[in-house]
């Protein structure tokens, strides 16, 4: 092979070997960014179930009418939080956070505001002791809402879920089983199907000592919101967040 020949084929399979590269490198990015966002995704909508849950003394108290608990006072709350979890200012979003946690995270943020302003007539009720606005309704809404606006889909969902929106699918399924049968740990399922152009998430959520007023001992007896108890103890798998991110259509 003449050496101009060969020269060019060099230059050639150097160019295709830097393309192939750079592929692999930003679709590699790509992923870690797209786990980062969904694993930003549940800290925030679990951040909004632990506010409902500061204030739910406040909600559920039969004597005031006018509790205080507006959509902004909420937002302050979870603003809050979620710096102390983070280090992120969801009202200031830092420069480095990935594109799609920047287009998302405001729109779950919002979602989850419009969530407490359609419950301040149940919320403010005078008379009435329990609401059912809960931690769980709320995530509930706030998921649906979100899922409603955005090409990303979440949900709470359980083995047993009291509402039946919240079921699983069989992927959903198979990683609760999974779960359920490891210690509590604060570890996520984070799995890549349809030739990685999916990105599937589980994010687990325990049982805490305040969950057990309704979900704990003894089992069968019906809780303040009609439901049999489910006999849990602090630190059993209670469900998770799934998060479900198609990358094609970013």
């Amino acid at each position: 092979m003449p050496m101009k020949s060969r020269v060019w084929l060099f230059i050639s399979m150097s160019f295709m070997f830097v393309l192939v590269w750079s592929s692999i490198v930003w679709a590699q990015a790509l992923r870690e960014e797209t786990e980062k966002t969904a694993q930003q995704l549940a800290t925030l909508l679990n951040v909004g179930r632990l506010i409902v849950d500061r204030n739910q003394t406040l909600i559920n108290d039969p004597r005031k009418g006018d509790k205080g608990f507006t959509p902004e006072v909420f937002e302050y709350e979870v603003v809050d939080e979620f710096i102390q979890q983070t280090h992120i200012d969801l009202k200031h979003l830092p420069s480095h956070l990935p594109f799609l946690a920047k287009e998302l995270l405001p729109q779950l943020l919002q979602s989850s505001k419009e969530v407490v302003a359609d419950a301040q007539l149940v919320i403010n009720q005078r008379g009435i002791g329990y609401k059912n606005f809960v931690p769980a309704t709320f995530g509930s809404q706030a998921a649906r809402k979100f899922s409603n606006r955005s090409h990303v889909k979440i949900k709470q969902t359980a083995l047993n879920p009291r509402n039946l929106k919240n079921t699983p699918d069989a992927y959903e399924e198979n990683m609760l089983k999974r779960l359920a049968t490891q210690p509590a740990v604060d570890t996520s399922i984070m799995e890549w199907n349809d030739n990685e152009q999916t990105l599937r998430a589980l994010i687990p959520l325990y049982y805490s000592q305040d969950c057990l007023a309704c979900h704990g001992e003894p089992r069968g007896i019906l809780d303040i919101s009609g439901y049999p108890r489910e006999g849990a103890k602090e630190g059993d798998l209670a469900g998770a967040i799934s998060i479900h991110i198609p990358v094609q259509s970013r």
